[in-house]
Parts: C-alpha cells; sequence; structure tokens
C-alpha cells in the first residue's frame, strides 16, 4: 500500500489501542482503560496489523505481548500521541485556557519521599495544569514512557536495551536498608546475623524488579540462600504496615524507609550494604522535548533530592 494512503487510514483510535494494550499486557485490561468492550480492542488492533501489514502482538495464557515489528512501531506511535496532546496544551495556552494534563510515572518507593514537596513547586507555578501521577514497577514505568502514555518518570537506571531511546539524568544514589519495627527483638539483641533474618518472616520486593535483583544479592554475599518465609510486596504502604504491625525485616531501598527511621519509628539493624546502591533519577524520551510545565517538573525533582540528599551522588 502507498505510503500517502496508509497516513491516512491510520486513526487516532489505532494508536491508543496499540498503546494501551501495550501498556497493560492485556486486552481486556487495555479495554477497561479506554471504557471500551474487549471486541472492539480486539478488532481495532487487528485493523492496524492489516494497515501495517504486520503482528503486533502474541496473545496467551498470560496475555498480550509485543512482538519485535511492535516495539519499532511502539516508540513512534507513543510520540505522536505525545505531541498532539502537548500540541492541544499548547494552543490551549495560546488562547488563554489555562487547564491541560500531564501524566508522569513514579517508583512506589519515590513517591511518597520526593513528590509531595515537587507537586506542591508545581501547583505554585501551574495551578491551572492536573498532574497525573502513576506508580508501578521501574518496567512498567519504561513501557509507559516509550508508549507514550506518561511523558516523564522517575525510576531507576536500567540496562541498556530498557534505556534504549530513554534520557537518563542522575539525581541519587540509595543503599539497601534491612529495617524492623522499634520494638522488634532483634533491636535488642546484643548481635546480629544474616542467620537472624531466616528465623522471621521477611518482606521483599517483587521479584523480576531491579530492588529484588539487588535485595537478592546482598543476601547471596551474605550467605543467606532462599528464605522459607517471606511476602514480595510492591506497596510500600502495605510492606510498612506489615513492618509496624508484627515482627518482620523488611528489605527496602533506604531512601523508602529515611524519614521512619530519623522518627526512631523504625529502626535499621547493624548490616553493611554498601554496594548495593541504585541510581535514581529522571527519564524522559530522547525524541521529546520537555513543555515548560514539565520543566517545572524537572526542575522541582532535582530540587527534591538536591535537598533530601545533597548534590547528585551516593547517599
Amino acid at each position: 500500500m502507498e505510503r500517502h494512503r496508509l497516513d491516512g487510514r491510520i486513526k487516532l483510535r489505532h494508536l491508543q489501542c496499540l498503546l494501551a494494550v501495550a501498556q497493560h499486557g492485556s486486552l481486556q485490561r487495555a479495554a477497561e482503560a479506554l471504557s471500551i468492550t474487549q471486541p472492539a480492542v480486539s478488532k481495532t488492533i487487528a485493523e492496524l496489523e492489516g494497515l501495517l501489514g504486520v503482528r503486533l502482538f502474541e496473545r496467551g495464557r498470560n496475555g498480550a505481548r509485543p512482538t519485535a515489528q511492535a516495539e519499532l512501531f511502539l516508540r513512534h506511535a507513543g510520540a505522536s500521541v505525545s505531541a498532539l496532546r502537548q500540541g492541544i496544551d499548547v494552543l490551549a495556552r495560546a488562547n488563554g485556557q489555562t487547564g491541560g494534563v500531564i501524566e508522569i510515572a513514579v517508583l512506589p518507593t519515590l513517591a511518597a519521599a520526593m513528590m509531595p514537596s515537587v507537586l506542591e513547586t508545581f501547583r505554585r507555578e501551574w495551578p491551572g495544569i492536573v498532574v497525573q501521577v502513576h506508580t508501578g514497577a521501574n518496567q512498567q514505568l519504561l513501557t509507559q514512557l516509550k508508549s507514550g502514555q506518561v511523558t516523564l518518570a522517575l525510576g531507576r537506571m536500567s540496562d541498556p536495551e530498557g534505556m534504549a531511546g530513554l534520557t537518563f539524568e542522575h539525581l541519587c544514589a540509595t543503599p539497601l536498608s534491612v529495617v524492623v519495627r522499634a520494638s522488634h527483638p532483634l533491636v535488642q539483641q546484643r548481635s546480629v546475623s544474616m542467620a537472624d533474618i531466616a528465623r522471621y518472616h521477611v518482606v521483599l520486593p517483587p521479584n523480576g524488579t531491579i530492588l529484588r535483583h539487588t535485595a537478592d544479592g546482598f543476601l547471596r554475599a551474605h550467605g543467606v540462600g532462599m528464605l522459607d518465609d517471606y511476602s514480595e510486596l510492591l506497596s510500600m504502604s502495605l510492606a510498612r504496615a506489615m513492618t509496624l504491625r508484627d515482627d518482620v525485616i523488611w528489605i527496602a531501598s533506604e531512601i523508602t524507609v529515611q524519614d521512619d527511621l530519623a522518627d526512631g519509628v523504625l529502626c535499621a539493624l547493624p548490616f553493611a550494604t554498601k554496594g548495593t546502591e541504585e541510581s535514581i533519577g529522571i527519564l524522559w524520551r530522547n525524541d521529546t522535548v520537555p513543555t515548560p510545565p514539565e520543566q517545572t517538573l524537572i526542575s522541582a525533582m532535582r530540587e527534591a533530592a538536591r535537598v533530601r540528599y545533597g548534590t547528585p551522588g551516593v547517599r
């Protein structure tokens, strides 16, 4: 098919369905997010596959996974939808309208620690613009960023493949912390060894996340193999609640528990965690230029990191 005819037949709804399925990994969840039926999503994806002449998703029991061809197209589809949204916002501001929405993605470990001050600063400078904050695992953040659902992300450095097409600005690097509630028996114990960890329920980051990979490496380096009694939690509020409620051990990013440690609500067990630092920073796509409101968010994120952790570097 001639290129100009193809361009004319691809509609915004095709791109929206493509991005939604890629983000949610499921036609049903994409349909719910778009407030349409699953058959409508299936039909739209089939139309787009017919127009492009390629298969876009491998569908199975675990959902829908983008094909290699889809991955190539997703970056451009996301950039197109993002550019359209930005154009509408620019036009609205030129006409004296103050509304608009910016969608960003933030790791749960960073949301409570950094975003309150960031959003407070942003509201003062752009009172008419709404910021929608999505939280999720780092890989989910990168997928949302590449697909164009969000324009900025506050997360961790990933592997080279995961960072392809993205700009990463380092803010700080924080290590792991092994924490318990203040009344935990290990706090009063004269000496604590890594073997003591296996005697308690351990709260870990979800399998497959960068933080979990670091935690597993930390445990192995100290002679602790597979744990028999543990939970995997992405929700920081749930992990915190469990730790405060019972004699469990929580292996978390120090940035997540810093305030509770300072307040004496949680206590860090005396384990050396040097070498577990992970780089945290701001991400955006290489093919986009942050808008003035997005630049305000970026500046506020830099300032929040500076106030909380000093100049960029290892915490």
